[in-house]
């Protein structure tokens, strides 16, 4: 499958993109070739990943303790990007030999070509803008401030714009199989976690708030994407031990069919018929109302008694 002119973006880039960092990013990190989300549930399930996912990788400790840091954020997050670039091929490697069976890796050429690139792309970005920040922190000359100070604030907005994009899709592993997303959030946030914990480096916690921040993260990542895996398995029949050739094509997001002829409207079935009934109107004008008063006989009868 080559790839077209524009097939990336989608086209959706102008020269006036330029001056919105979020949408270069949104254009850049969440590619036209990612697939539409199948489910609006198993979507929301995807952001509260996203943001868990977010707290494992930075640490929540760098807004509480000492309060918010800068510097050390930058630094969390290259950490972070590093573990992914080393982490998130060694996952999927591994997920290709659980596959052998189903398929080969010749057939997933493409999206994994395209996922390594997005990764690659997404570490040279934190990279870039984390010598922004140390070149403006370390330098006296105010052009140089100024100039670089302008270009950091603008790959600062869309690196953390791209991070958000990428937590969800995972680099667009989505597009190799749907559920590789889940599970390579399952895998970088325990990662992260697990050497503080083993060290006992609780950045000047208690252990007990150590604990709660080092652990929570990780957990309700997992307790999220085996959600997330469960409704694509039980719905759509997509199993993260199939091989993606094996799996049956995924239904295309868009509006519910209409219904088949024949089938009752939604809503209440005790709401009359609109539009008329077609049994007519049984007070219609001209007809006789069962409760009307009986007509009146055409003479006047005599009391039989007389008056």
């Amino acid at each position: 499958m080559a790839r077209t002119r524009g097939s990336w973006t989608g086209g959706a880039l102008t020269v006036g993109s330029v001056l919105k960092p979020q949408d270069v990013a949104r254009a850049v990190f969440h590619p036209a070739w990612i697939p539409q989300p199948l489910d609006p549930s198993v979507e929301r399930l995807k952001k509260f990943r996203v943001i868990a996912g977010a707290v494992a990788s930075l640490g929540v400790y760098t807004f509480i303790e000492g309060g918010f840091d800068f510097t050390e954020l930058l630094e969390n997050a290259m950490t972070a990007s590093v573990v992914l670039l080393f982490l998130t091929p060694l996952t999927v490697a591994a997920m290709l030999w659980v596959w052998r069976r189903g398929g080969t890796v010749r057939q997933l050429r493409v999206p994994l070509l395209n996922s390594l690139l997005l990764l690659l792309l997404f570490v040279g970005c934190v990279a870039a803008l984390l010598m922004l920040v140390q070149t403006v922190n370390g330098s006296a000359n105010a052009a140089v401030i100024i100039g670089v100070g302008l270009t950091m604030m603008w790959m600062l907005i869309f690196t953390a714009y791209g991070a958000v994009r990428v937590s969800g899709n995972f680099f667009g592993t989505a597009a190799t199989h749907r559920c590789l997303p889940p599970l390579l959030a399952m895998v970088t946030s325990w990662l992260v976690a697990v050497p503080d914990l083993v060290t006992g480096d609780l950045h000047g916690l208690s252990l007990t708030l150590g604990i709660v921040f080092i652990l929570g993260a990780p957990v309700t990542v997992t307790a999220i994407a085996l959600l997330e895996m469960g409704r694509l398995k039980r719905r759509y029949g997509i199993r993260l031990k199939a091989h993606p050739a094996t799996l049956a094509p995924a239904p295309a997001p868009g509006p519910v069919p209409p219904m088949p002829p024949g089938t009752p409207p939604a809503g209440s079935p005790y709401l009359p018929p609109q539009g008329g009934n077609p049994y007519g109107h049984p007070y219609a004008p001209g007809g006789q109302h069962p409760y009307a008063p009986h007509p009146q006989p055409p003479y006047n009868p005599q009391h039989p008694y007389g008056g």
